[in-house]
């Protein structure tokens, strides 16, 4: 009796064994993959991504809430995708780019153009849209030129005034592991930029991104430029209306001949941004010089001509070589003085003014420049003394030319007076 009583016990354990072993191995497993559960990380970065795009936006609706009607409404409403939080984290603010359009010397001409053809009609529609249908805001617009002579700084300005929402598109952006969702990143640029439109979708280097398609390029290159273009100025480039959507797409590159011909037609605004001229040169050394100590001797003309053929940033790069060499003379005379101490308790009382001759050291800035035309012309003195006899040469986008003679008596007159 009592052996077939300890069967039975023995039976209802091995049943109720049987019956928890597969709860407990859930519980186990489950306990087990949340300590491996390789995606937490991603999704804690994905909630810190969502709030910071959040926030940024918020700020930017905010600062805008009295220029255009509809801001307040965005503010209260604006839902966005996965996708469109991950774009929304490459909006610049205007407030931080301390760069405005009085901060770009030579391009005066390019500037104006582009308050008067881009800006104002993205930005102030009603002002253009009473008189003709044709007056809005081009699709795209095109800098193109040589590397240093201020296309991405002009973006930089356009972002600091234009009042739009300004997007700085990197590649690396529209780059994912996963088929398709480079597509959808891409929708998600369009979409969010018609949320909070008037846009600009800033693309530096755009050869790379929107390089001309080819028969051997990889399906996935092939499938973003078709998505970008049928969002650009497809179906979907207008609301019900019938209103053009207020996005500008602006590119930058140094290769305008690797780019799509169909891109290009989506950029009829093309702005060439060439070497500076004679002119051009002028007011960039006098902008990026005028809160420098500059020597009463300091002959500008004679750097006007041996500068011919750099770009803005090279003349900033020599600019910058030749502020140092009075700072290092300071320097040494003080190591001098005080061999032993400690030089960051001295003190550097005075320091002289910059000189013409400063440019043309060891390692300056102008020292190729100066090398370069001694090879081509006979007439050239690397001495200040020698400016009134120096030749000058210039290109728009070119080195290998010569300045007109307008510009070359413009020079001269300026030296005389």
């Amino acid at each position: 009796m009592s052996s077939g009583s300890t069967r039975r016990w023995q039976y209802v354990a091995d049943l109720l064994m049987a019956a928890a072993l597969p709860v407990m191995t859930y519980l186990a497993m489950k306990t087990l993959l949340s300590h491996l559960d390789f995606g937490t990380g991603d999704r804690e970065k994905d909630k810190k991504d969502a709030a910071a795009a959040a926030r940024k936006l918020d700020r930017l609706l905010a600062a805008r809430d009295n220029t255009y009607e509809d801001d307040v409404d965005k503010r209260k409403n604006l839902e966005l995708t996965q996708y469109e939080r991950q774009i929304a984290l490459e909006v610049v603010m205007p407030s931080d780019i301390p760069v405005s359009f009085k901060d770009i010397g030579g391009l005066d001409d390019i500037i104006e153009e582009l308050r008067e053809s881009v800006i104002y009609p993205l930005t102030l529609p009603h002002l253009y849209s009473r008189s003709s249908s044709l007056l809005s805001a081009p699709s795209g617009v095109l800098l193109y030129g040589p590397p240093g002579c201020g296309k991405t700084m002009l973006a930089k300005a356009l972002a600091h005034e234009s009042g739009a929402t300004f997007i700085n598109l990197h590649i690396s952006t529209l780059t994912e592991k996963w088929y398709g969702d480079s597509n959808k990143l891409v929708n998600a640029v369009f979409s969010l930029a018609r949320k909070l439109q008037p846009s600009i979708v800033f693309i530096d280097e755009i050869d790379a991104l929107l390089g001309t398609r080819r028969s051997g390029e990889h399906e996935a290159n092939g499938m973003v430029k078709a998505e970008f273009m049928t969002h650009w100025d497809g179906l979907t480039s207008v609301d019900a209306a019938g209103s053009a959507q207020r996005i500008c797409i602006l590119g930058a590159t140094n290769r305008i001949q690797d780019i799509d011909e169909a891109i290009l037609r989506r950029m009829p605004k093309k702005f060439p941004v060439a070497l500076p001229s004679a002119h051009q040169r002028r007011n960039i050394f006098k902008l990026i010089l005028s809160d420098t100590t500059m020597d009463p001797d300091f002959d500008l003309d004679y750097l006007v001509k041996l500068s011919a053929g750099m770009s803005g940033s090279d003349i900033k790069e020599a600019c910058r070589d030749a502020a140092m060499v009075p700072v290092r003379e300071s320097i040494r005379a003080l190591q001098k003085k005080n061999v032993g101490r400690d030089l960051r308790a001295a003190d550097i009382k005075e320091i002289r003014g910059v000189r013409t001759a400063d440019f043309f050291g060891k390692g300056a800035g102008m020292g190729y420049a100066v090398t370069n035309q001694t090879q081509t012309t006979d007439d050239i003195d690397a001495s200040p003394a020698g400016s009134k006899r120096g030749v000058d040469s210039d290109a728009e986008g070119d080195s290998s030319y010569t300045d007109t003679e307008e510009e070359v008596e413009e020079v001269e007159a300026a030296a005389r007076t």
